[in-house]
């Protein structure tokens, strides 16, 4: 009752009942028209590589209106017919079919729209630029003739493609000897300039490296010019460049021969003759000038082969390239050689630099040349190393090993260091001169070294240093295995609740299985030394007992040590005492089937050996220098002279360094792939941690891992 007195109320108020009978007042002025006129609509959309945007030409004032060549102009006309009309001059003449009509803006001029509404605009043409593009810098040509030309381009909308022409400067050619007669007809070089994948192309700083060595036009002139287009199909082109098309420089006299009779066979097929006379005229007194048999034997296959397409009329273009293939490897096996022992080639890289010296090679070339002598003074030094002699008693001659040593590292290098130095200062008559010098100190280089068993004594400590590196070498090597032990029992092993791994007690369950079934070490049919096969105990016994001799062997070495004094003495001792109790704990864990505890202790252990051999290994230099500077004699009477022997390696197999410390300044991944692989080892560790049906065991060992690592 109260809700229909509500509204009672509200209708009566608001409702307006006295105006009820009233019709409306009708809607006056031009606004509104009771039958639709005719109207218009209309879209701009600029080319798509403008990324501009589409615009409404109802939006737009009439009067001045800028728009881009080859705009696109949509219009729609609703009503009747020819009431509203179009009349343009910004592109070719349209019709207007079923109220539509498409205009292209290619150039300047009007666009009206007759009618009710409609609108004049003037269209002006907005410009796009041609790109633009330079040489951004010198060129830089490698040693082995890769070169590097930076350039730069810019368009307002971004550049589209480009490429680098090389065409031949036939007036600049030298048109001697093989150049004399008019070249073949030959295309010129056109390579596609390295652009952004992604990103804006309207500003571009770019490399454009290409190896041209083996071109026919490489080391002659030619003319150098960029081009760049944009999506307009406007181009822009560099200020030609002349140069000197960049390639390989050889320094061997007959290489080089070989490389001008391939540059004149390229340059015209009339020279087949000359070359076959030339080759000839080379080969007639081989041993003077060809190294090997092979070399030589190859030169004359080439020069029969040549002879014969000559003869019989078959030197076409594709059979003078694959001439020209031959001797280009004819070359570089003349120019690098294959020397079949350390001395040889370094016997050639001093030849190489010499001739380099004399033909005013490159910085580049220098330092490439430079870089091959120490690499072959290296592999010298190693061949004399292994071929050494056992050493002799020098109780009379005290001295003759260490000026021997001294030869061998502090003067070479020296001499090496200073060579370069000069040879880059253009001092080349002051380089040479020391050149002379490296190469009788090399000639003259002799090198004794000591070996275990071959004669000589070892210095105190020696020996103690190769016990613990075999130690720790043993303990990896017994580590590895468990942790194969743990992965079969859970990939290979009888099945188990994944969450709930072994039971490290159960000694008649999957381990005892394995140990009678295994066929790895020690899991045999038969029983070996500690290992019953059938108690249970499995291949874990068989590895208890193993780390049991190693402790055992630990101890020993312990106790053999020999007597040193200092800091570094006494942590070398102490960690060794932390790496037997590691081992302890290692082997008690082993016994009771645990293998995810032992891997952990035997990591424990290893750490604290390589950290006992680095301590001992700096205790025996100190000891030695502290006797040298007193004039005394170490125990075995033989003067300790601080020096690493040859022969020795730390446990992981790298040579020891020049310091006496254990490692070296190498890399065992050289350059950035050592990164990218330890990346990708987390990334694993991570992976496989994250698989929740791994078993738990397994996880928990992974877990380790990455909080250690």
């Amino acid at each position: 009752r109260y809700m229909a007195l509500l509204t009672f109320a509200v209708a009566f108020l608001f409702g307006t009942l006295w105006q009820v009978e009233q019709p409306p007042a009708a809607p006056t002025g031009p606004a509104i028209a009771t039958v639709p006129g005719p109207t218009w609509e209309g879209w701009i959309e600029p080319p798509g590589y403008t990324t501009l945007p589409t615009l409404y030409l109802a939006d737009q004032p009439p009067g001045a209106l800028a728009l881009m060549p080859g705009t696109v102009v949509t219009l729609r006309f609703y009503g009747e017919p020819g009431a509203l009309t179009l009349d343009q001059s910004i592109a070719d003449p349209v019709e207007v079919l079923s109220g539509a009509a498409e205009l292209t803006v290619a150039r300047a001029g009007d666009l009206t729209i007759g009618g009710p509404g409609g609108a004049t605009w003037n269209v002006s043409i907005l410009p796009d630029a041609a790109p633009v593009v330079t040489l951004n810098g010198e060129m830089e040509v490698s040693a082995l003739g890769e070169m590097t030309q930076p350039f730069k381009a810019t368009d307002d909308f971004g550049v589209l493609a480009g490429t680098a022409t090389f065409t031949l400067d036939l007036a600049a050619v030298n048109r001697q000897h093989g150049l004399a007669v008019d070249p073949a007809p030959r295309e010129p070089i056109i390579i596609d300039l390295p652009l952004p994948f992604s990103g804006s192309r309207t500003e571009i700083t770019e490399n454009l490296i290409e190896d041209l060595s083996q071109h026919p036009y490489a080391n002659l002139p030619v003319t150098l010019q960029l081009s760049v287009t944009d999506a307009a199909g406007q181009a822009g082109l560099s200020e030609p460049l002349s140069m000197t098309l960049p390639g390989r420089r050889f320094f061997q006299p007959v290489a080089r021969a070989v490389i001008e009779l391939r540059r004149d066979l390229l340059w015209s097929g009339a020279n087949a003759d000359r070359t076959v006379q030339l080759l000839r005229a080379i080969t007639h007194r081989p041993d003077d000038l060809f190294p090997s048999e092979t070399i030589y034997l190859r030169t004359r296959h080439i020069l029969r082969q040549l002879d014969t397409l000559d003869d019989a009329g078959n030197l076409t273009p594709a059979a003078i390239d694959e001439v020209a293939d031959g001797l280009w490897g004819l070359a570089l096996l003349l120019e690098e050689g294959t020397l079949a022992d350390a001395r040889e080639r370094l016997r050639r890289a001093q030849e190489r630099l010499a001739e380099a010296m004399r033909n005013g090679a490159s910085p580049e070339e220098i330092a490439d040349l430079m870089q091959e002598l120490r690499e072959a003074t290296d592999d010298y030094m190693d061949l004399l190393a292994q071929n050494a002699l056992p050493a002799e008693d020098t109780t009379d001659q005290p001295q003759s090993q260490d000026e021997t040593q001294e030869i061998g590292e502090d003067q070479i290098q020296a001499l090496m260091d200073e060579i370069q130095r000069l040879m880059e200062e253009g001092r080349m008559a002051e380089a040479e001169e020391l050149m002379e010098q490296l190469n009788e100190l090399l000639e003259n280089l002799q090198m004794q070294m000591t070996e275990n068993g071959q004669g000589g004594r070892q210095r105190p400590g020696d020996q103690a240093m190769e016990d613990l590196g075999e130690t720790l070498r043993d303990q990896q090597d017994l580590s590895d295995e468990a942790f194969r032990e743990l992965q079969e029992q859970f990939n290979g092993g009888p099945s188990e609740d994944p969450q709930e791994g072994p039971n490290p007690g159960d000694q008649t369950g999957e381990q005892g299985q394995q140990g009678q079934e295994g066929e790895g070490p020690g899991q045999g049919g038969q029983p070996q030394d500690g290992q019953t096969g059938g108690d249970g105990q499995g291949t874990e016994e068989s590895m208890a007992e193993r780390q049991q001799a190693l402790r055992d062997e630990l101890e020993r070495q312990r106790g053999n040590l020999p007597g040193l004094t200092g800091e570094e003495a006494a942590a070398a001792r102490e960690a060794l005492e932390r790496a037997e109790g590691a081992m302890d704990r290692a082997e008690d864990a082993l016994r009771d089937g645990d293998l995810a505890e032992a891997i952990d202790n035997q990591a424990q252990a290893m750490d604290a050996l390589r950290q006992g051999l680095r301590d001992l290994q700096t205790a025996l230099a100190e000891n030695r220098a502290l006797d040298e500077d007193q004039g005394t004699e170490v125990a075995d009477g033989e003067n300790s002279d601080g020096r690493t022997e040859p022969a020795r390696r730390d446990p992981l197999g790298r040579q020891l360094g020049e310091d006496g410390q254990f490692g070296t300044d190498q890399t065992l991944l050289q350059g950035e792939d050592v990164y990218r692989r330890a990346e990708e080892l987390l990334q694993e560790l991570r992976r496989r941690i994250g698989e929740r049906d791994r078993p738990t065991v397994e996880r928990d060992y992974l877990q380790r891992l990455l909080d250690r690592f």
